[in-house]
């Protein structure tokens, strides 16, 4: 697929759709400039070309906890005895698959891979914990850190807003 190169207005329509997807095709037109149309058109080409890849709804975490008990949020890194890229591929398949790892990165240097769980309580972080660490035999380090408080935490790329 052949890209066009984003333009100053690209880059201002996906700072602000970063920000608050939730405006209308014309107050995000007005906010940058353009004809509504031509607004329409440039948010589709860039969802289909893949500088966004979905919206979203950012949930409060600090309400849903108070409203349904607060859960665990673990940041646990792997490091993995054989590092081959199969062995990589093979982690990285089964901890994506799982519903309470919210991220997966693949770092270097030091471990393999920092993951970020989001666990109901103790006994099923454990769980989580057995099928995704304990039960492969390639899982040579596991240390998890478990969060006390969440001081920021944004989904936000820093934009320049000219090329």
């Amino acid at each position: 697929m052949k890209f066009i190169p984003l333009d100053a207005v690209d880059l201002q329509l996906l700072d602000i759709l970063q920000h608050d997807a939730s405006l209308s095709n014309v107050a995000l037109a007005e906010k940058v400039g353009v004809s509504a149309p031509t607004c329409l058109r440039r948010v589709k080409r860039l969802r289909v070309e893949g500088w966004i890849e979905r919206q979203v709804a950012v949930l409060n975490a600090d309400k849903l906890g108070a409203a349904l008990g607060h859960g665990l949020t673990a940041l646990v890194e792997v490091s993995l005895d054989k590092q081959g890229s199969e062995h990589l591929d093979d982690f990285e398949a089964r901890a994506v698959s799982l519903d309470a790892v919210q991220q997966c990165w693949r770092v270097s240097p030091g471990p393999d891979f920092m993951l970020v769980l989001q666990a109901r309580d103790m006994p099923h972080y454990l769980s989580i914990s057995q099928a995704l660490f304990t039960q492969d035999a390639n899982v040579r380090n596991v240390k998890a850190f478990f969060a006390t408080k969440r001081a920021k935490m944004t989904t936000q790329i820093q934009l320049p807003l000219t090329v």
